[in-house]
């Protein structure tokens, strides 16, 4: 009875329960990769909100909207409100700003699309970069001179080490700034 449960074990069992676990890691592998390295996402959102006229244009610093950036690991999506710093006197009458100006008055917080998004396994932290004077554009294009955001750089585990690895031939005007972290715990975490 042994020798049969055991035999049992061996050739049944444990080829499925490898194949499992071989198939499971697969999946997520190509299933995260397929996610994430998106570039050209660009959806439809629910406020037409052109980075070119504010951040190129106008000259707003990134900061001014996406408070969090330089505190937090998160950029932070602008509440209502803040837009509703200035449209609450500038063009008040535009169709997107009327829309805005529903959702302000409703008390509700806008449906934003989100476009960049590292997966949930790994750790990113907006303000270490930020703060050793990487600007926003490495990752996210020249978003000066984007009517509409879109994802122009990939956001897989090999892009971010290629950066951390050269970081000296990449952005050779940082002057100061050492090689990012590349063991594994730096971002999986």
């Amino acid at each position: 009875m042994k020798n049969s449960l055991l035999d049992y074990i061996l050739r049944i069992r444990l080829p499925i329960t490898i194949f499992v676990i071989i198939a499971s890691f697969t999946l997520t592998y190509f299933a995260s990769r397929a996610e994430r390295d998106g570039v050209g996402y660009m959806p439809d959102q629910p406020i037409n909100y052109s980075h070119k006229l504010h951040a190129g244009d106008l000259q707003i610093d990134c900061q001014y909207c996406h408070v969090g950036v330089e505190k937090s690991r998160h950029a932070i999506v602008p509440a209502v409100s803040v837009c509703m710093n200035c449209h609450t006197v500038a063009r008040k009458d535009s169709p997107e700003i009327i829309k805005l100006t529903e959702y302000y008055n409703q008390g509700k917080a806008l449906p934003w699309k989100r476009v960049h998004k590292v997966p949930d396994y790994a750790y990113f932290s907006h303000s270490v970069h930020v703060n050793r004077g990487i600007d926003c554009t490495v990752c996210h294009g020249e978003i000066t001179q984007m009517e509409k955001v879109g994802q122009m750089s990939s956001f897989t585990m090999a892009n971010c080490l290629d950066c951390h690895r050269n970081i000296h031939q990449k952005l050779p005007d940082l002057a100061g700034i050492n090689k990012g972290p590349d063991y594994c715990w730096a971002c999986h975490r």
